[in-house]
């Protein structure tokens, strides 16, 4: 089988499922492509950028696919005018919700009023998150299906030995509003412990500074599915983490980790104090979201789950 992988980039939570995704599935014996288009670095013109210049590249190339998957929405444009038997369009978060918050309201209008026309392209829509799958059926009565992620196991063979460091609370993500790093700095003066900010490092040195932390926060305003919670939960780094989106998918409240809802800095500050107070209670916690990513978060589970969509797919 023949496949063109479409994403912004392969780095970080979506471009790095797409990359590990597509390195997998070669592994397996699939022929997998990745396109990769530079696009203006400003905040506001990536995606637009990105949007035009990929449609541009595919329309020129001559290259013909079984299946095309596009990984968020800005790709579908590109996913459009590629040359395929079948088109997937995957989803992390719904799209007008993320713009809602971030931008203009002549933007977010805008998003609203087009976004349903773009999914129509794609023959089919995946999303790591059963929130996320609800939540476009609610909104617009689109049936998505379910297709989790996975973390890679092996690729943490390289990270080196640490020593924990006593009170170090890690923080991995992008310095943004939808990730909530406003509300974690309003905290921050409360909080018994020293935050690191892992907001533009190298996977494995944010990997390296999660593994030396006490615990680690993910304070967002929404999320679908983060990939950083279930590297946490490998390294047996426990997690408070908002109440939002596909989080309570990850963490039972108690079991699994530690849910609090957003918005709210003292009830951080707080719940985080305890924690770090609390060796007993963190290693209840690690060993549980431990033994759950073992036995449910790896590419050995969520492999053949791939492989078995795209055959199906393929062959309706």
């Amino acid at each position: 089988m023949k496949l063109l992988f479409i994403s912004p980039r392969y780095s970080g939570g979506i471009g790095g499922h797409a990359n590990i995704l597509a390195t997998k599935l070669r592994e397996y014996g699939y022929e997998v492509d990745i396109m990769k288009v530079p696009h203006i670095p400003i905040k506001n013109l990536k995606n637009p950028s990105f949007a035009i210049l990929s449609s541009f590249k595919v329309m020129l190339t001559r290259s013909s696919y079984d299946i095309i998957h596009a990984f968020n929405l800005p790709s579908a444009f590109a996913m459009k005018f590629a040359k395929g038997k079948k088109k997937i369009l995957s989803l992390y978060g719904v799209y007008q919700d993320q713009m809602s918050i971030l931008h203009s309201k002549s933007v977010s209008s805008m998003v609203k009023n087009v976004e349903p026309k773009i999914i129509k392209w794609a023959d089919a829509i995946t999303t790591d998150s059963k929130a996320t799958q609800k939540r476009y059926k609610e909104l617009l009565g689109v049936h998505v299906d379910y297709l989790p992620t996975a973390i890679d196991t092996k690729k943490f063979q390289n990270i080196p030995k640490v020593e924990k460091k006593e009170g170090q609370i890690a923080y991995i993500g992008r310095d943004s509003f939808e990730k909530g790093t406003d509300i974690l700095r309003k905290a921050e003066s409360k909080i018994e412990g020293k935050i690191v900010y892992c907001t533009n490092l190298p996977w494995e040195d944010a990997m390296t500074v999660l593994k030396s932390s006490q615990l680690m926060v993910v304070p967002s305003r929404m999320e679908s599915s983060p990939t950083t919670i279930k590297e946490s939960f490998f390294l047996k780094v426990p997690v408070v983490a908002t109440k939002v989106g596909g989080i309570p998918e990850l963490i039972e409240n108690g079991k699994t980790g530690i849910l609090i809802h957003p918005e709210d800095p003292l009830l951080l500050a707080k719940t985080v104090n305890e924690l770090l107070n609390d060796k007993k209670r963190q290693k209840t916690l690690t060993d549980a979201a431990y033994d759950l990513i073992i036995k449910n978060m790896t590419w050995n589970d969520v492999l053949p789950m791939y492989v078995n969509y795209y055959e199906n797919m393929l062959n309706s």
